[in-house]
C-alpha cells in the first residue's frame, strides 16, 4: 500500500462470553493507493500494538483524542510514515488479520447492530447508484429493523398473553378479555406483514438491479441502442442480419437506478444451429426481464398508417412471451425514423395516440439521436415505478431471506386461527413459530423475553 498519510485506530472494546478474543487488524480505508489510509486494530492486545507502532513507551493517548506520531516498524524502529493515532479503550496474545466483515460481526454480537443493519451496511458498501445508496443508508440506520422489531414486540405480547392464560387462568390471576385482545391483534399484524410482502419486489429489485432486455427482429438497431445506452461500442454493429448471437450484458446507472442491460439475438426462424441457440436464449431473457425494450424498424411498417397498430400488435405477440400483458414491463421503440418522411412520421404518431391497447411507444433514431431524450425519460419512469422511492413510505423489503421468513411467519399465524378453538397450546405454538421467524430476520430470538413480558404485564406470583 502506498500511503501519503495514515491514521491508526485502536480499540479494545470487544469482549466475548465464549472466552479470549483474538486481536485483529485491517486496512479499513480500502485497498490501493489513497491519500489517507486508515488501519484499524481491535482486541485485547490493541493497546500494546498501538504503543509499538506509535513509539509510545508508557502511557497510551487520551481516549478518543487524535495524536500525531511517527508510525514505526515495531521490529526495527524504522519510520514508515507519519500520521494520527486514536485510542478507544474498553473493558478488555498476538495480532492477526481480520476476516472479511469481522469488525461488523463483532458489532453484531455486541448488540450494536442487528442483522438488517449489517445487511444495510453491506449494501451501502456495494451501492453503485444513488437510489441504492439511499435504500442502504435507510436500512443501515435501522428503519427496516425497527419495523420488524415492532412486529416482534406485538407478537411477543400476544404470545405472552396466550401462555399466561394457559398457565394461570384457573387461579383468577388473569383478567377477562385477554384472548379477545389477542384475537384482534393477530389478524391486524398478519395483514400488515402481508401488505409488506405485496411490494412487487421493489426493494429487492433496487438492490440487485432491474433486468432490462432489448429484443426484436434482426437488423432493427438493438445493438446500436445498446451502445448508445452504454456510451461505448460494447456490441458489434453490422448491416448483416444475425450479427449478435449471444447475450451481451452490462451494468448501468440510469437516472440513479441500477440496470442490468442485455442485448439479444434477433428473433427469426433460422436453420443455423448457432443462431437458433441465440434466439432461444433471447426469448428466455425476455421471459426473465423486468422491462423489455421492443425495437421495430420503422421502414418495415405498413405504408398505410391505419394498418400500423395491427402490425405492431402482431409484432409484440411474436417478441413477448404469451400472457405478458403488463404494459409497464415493456416499451415499444420505433427506430430508424430518420429514414422516413416527416409527414409519414406524423401520421403514424396520430394513429398511435388513438390506440390504447399497445405498450407505450417511443419514436427514435439511433443514428441521429432524435427522440433519445424522450425515450430515456420514459425508461426512467418505468424504473422508478419498478423500484419505487427508497425514502418514501414504509421501508422496503430488500432481501430474499426476509421474504422467506415473513412468509413463514404468515403461515405460522394461520396456525393460530386453525387451533384457536381446538387446542390453545397448539395455537400458541403458531405464535411462537411466527415470532421465531421474525427474530431470524433481525437475529434476535429468545424465550426469556416471553417470560419478561408475562411477569411485567401480569405480575404472576405477586
Amino acid at each position: 500500500v502506498n500511503w501519503q498519510s495514515c491514521c491508526v485506530r485502536c480499540d479494545s472494546s470487544v469482549s466475548s462470553a465464549a472466552g479470549p478474543v483474538d486481536t485483529i487488524y485491517a486496512l479499513s480505508s480500502g485497498q490501493g493507493r489513497c491519500g489517507v489510509a486508515v488501519v484499524r486494530v481491535s482486541g485485547p492486545a490493541a493497546g500494546g500494538a498501538l504503543r509499538s507502532v506509535a513509539g509510545l513507551s508508557r502511557a497510551l493517548p487520551a481516549p478518543r483524542t487524535a495524536l500525531l506520531r511517527s508510525i514505526l516498524n515495531p521490529q526495527t524502529n524504522e519510520v514508515l510514515d507519519r500520521g494520527l493515532v486514536l485510542w478507544f479503550p474498553g473493558s478488555l496474545p498476538g495480532l492477526r488479520p481480520a476476516e472479511a466483515g469481522e469488525f461488523t460481526q463483532r458489532a453484531f454480537h455486541a448488540g450494536k447492530l442487528d442483522l438488517t443493519e449489517v445487511e444495510g451496511l453491506g449494501d451501502l458498501i456495494h451501492a453503485e447508484t444513488e437510489a441504492q445508496r439511499r435504500q442502504a443508508l435507510r436500512q443501515m440506520a435501522g428503519d427496516l429493523g425497527q419495523l420488524y422489531n415492532d412486529w416482534s414486540q406485538r407478537l411477543k405480547r400476544c404470545l405472552a398473553h396466550v401462555e399466561a392464560f394457559i398457565d394461570f387462568s384457573e387461579g383468577d390471576l388473569i383478567e377477562d378479555g385477554v384472548l379477545n385482545q389477542v384475537d384482534l391483534d393477530v389478524p391486524q399484524l398478519q395483514m400488515e406483514i402481508e401488505n409488506h410482502l405485496c411490494d412487487e419486489r421493489r426493494g429487492e429489485r433496487l438492490r440487485s438491479g432491474v433486468q432490462v432486455v432489448i429484443a426484436g427482429s434482426t437488423n432493427v438497431g438493438k445493438s446500436s441502442l445498446f451502445n448508445i445506452l452504454c456510451q461505448r461500442p460494447a456490441a458489434i454493429v453490422s448491416p448483416i442480419a444475425g450479427t449478435t448471437r449471444d447475450i451481451v450484458e452490462t451494468s448501468l446507472d440510469i437516472g440513479g437506478f441500477p440496470v442490468l442491460l442485455s442485448d439479444t439475438a434477433g428473433l427469426r426462424d433460422t436453420g443455423d444451429c448457432v443462431e437458433k441457440e441465440g434466439v432461444r436464449r433471447a426469448r428466455h431473457m425476455v421471459e426473465l426481464a423486468d422491462v423489455t425494450l421492443v425495437l421495430v424498424d420503422s421502414t418495415q411498417l405498413p405504408q398505410e398508417p391505419p394498418m400500423v397498430s395491427g402490425f405492431l400488435r402482431e409484432y409484440l405477440m411474436n417478441v413477448l412471451p404469451s400472457g405478458n400483458n403488463y404494459k409497464q414491463q415493456r416499451l415499444l421503440i420505433l427506430n430508424k425514423i430518420d429514414l422516413l418522411p416527416k409527414e409519414h412520421i406524423s401520421a403514424i404518431q396520430n394513429v398511435l395516440t388513438q390506440t390504447s391497447d399497445l405498450a407505450p411507444v417511443c419514436i427514435l433514431s439511433c443514428h441521429s439521436r432524435e427522440g433519445l431524450e424522450r425515450f430515456l425519460t420514459l425508461l426512467q419512469d418505468r424504473l422508478k415505478t419498478l423500484c419505487g422511492d427508497p425514502l418514501a413510505g414504509s421501508p422496503s423489503l430488500t432481501q430474499t431471506r426476509h421474504r422467506a421468513h415473513l412468509q413463514n411467519c404468515v403461515e405460522a399465524l394461520n396456525q393460530y386461527y386453525q387451533y384457536r378453538n381446538v387446542d390453545l397450546a397448539l395455537a400458541a405454538e403458531g405464535l411462537r413459530l411466527g415470532l421465531s421467524s421474525l427474530g431470524r430476520i433481525t437475529g434476535k430470538v429468545g424465550a426469556e423475553e416471553i417470560l419478561d413480558v408475562i411477569f411485567r404485564d401480569f405480575c404472576i406470583g405477586k
